[in-house]
């Protein structure tokens, strides 16, 4: 990928953070195996300041959508703190394969979670022993014979691999999730960081941003009678 595509994927820019679109099978950051990153680009994401953005939260690498950068040293502190105490709302969507069992079409996952193993920090299970992890979940829609549904998942704590893990653990795993689902490797992730709300100010109202639903879970949803249509808020550009 070109660092003009990425600057291209730009949702939001202001003079303290940018919101970029991150494209599914773009690791953020560099892995034991090389190749292609986000890290490599952000110099390209500067825009006149002496200061390359660093990333204020992280995405898997399979996982699309808003992703938040601080635009300089001070920025990114004050967004590391909001990302750290919970203030930042991320709703994220996702196909999950069958649909959850319950008939409530809101509910919380409560399940802590911890490592599999020492040497496999990344790699995450439920365990009564974990620290805490909680996930607001929305049902948008279900096919009728249960076989799939549609979720907003809101991230209450921001775990590794939570949304998956707690999918997967619930009995309704993400679909094309080849570590906790049982996908194929190599199987597209249905899972998006669709809309992202950060409080900037506490004079103004959080700024809000969506990133365009990917085709693939775009079918999905129209498949299940779900419009996505203009639910979404648009990001702004500014300088």
């Amino acid at each position: 990928m070109r660092s003009e595509e990425i600057v291209s994927r730009i949702l939001h820019r202001d003079g303290l953070m940018l919101v970029l679109d991150k494209p599914a099978g773009l690791p953020v950051h560099p892995g034991p195996g090389g190749g292609e990153t986000l890290a490599r680009h952000l110099d390209a994401l500067r825009f006149g300041l002496k200061w390359r953005p660093e990333l204020a939260h992280r995405l898997d690498r399979d996982t699309s959508g808003c992703l938040v950068l601080g635009r300089h040293p001070k920025a990114l502190r004050s967004l590391a703190d909001l990302f750290a105490t919970g203030r930042v709302e991320k709703t994220y969507l996702a196909l999950v394969a069958p649909a959850p069992a319950t008939a409530q079409d809101a509910f919380t996952i409560d399940l802590p979670l911890a490592p599999v193993a020492p040497d496999t920090p990344w790699r995450m299970k439920a365990s009564p022993d974990g620290q805490e992890a909680l996930t607001r979940v929305r049902v948008l829609a279900r096919a009728p014979d249960g076989s799939r549904a549609l979720l907003a998942l809101e991230p209450i704590t921001g775990r590794t691999h939570q949304l998956r893990v707690h999918c997967a653990a619930s009995g309704f795993p993400i679909v094309g999730d080849a570590i906790y689902g049982g996908a194929p490797r190599g199987a597209a992730l249905h899972l998006h960081a669709w809309r992202i709300a950060v409080p900037l100010s506490r004079a103004k109202p959080p700024v809000r941003v969506a990133a365009p639903v990917p085709e693939p879970l775009a079918r999905a949803a129209a498949a299940l009678g779900y419009d996505l249509g203009a639910t979404e808020p648009s990001g702004t550009a500014g300088v």
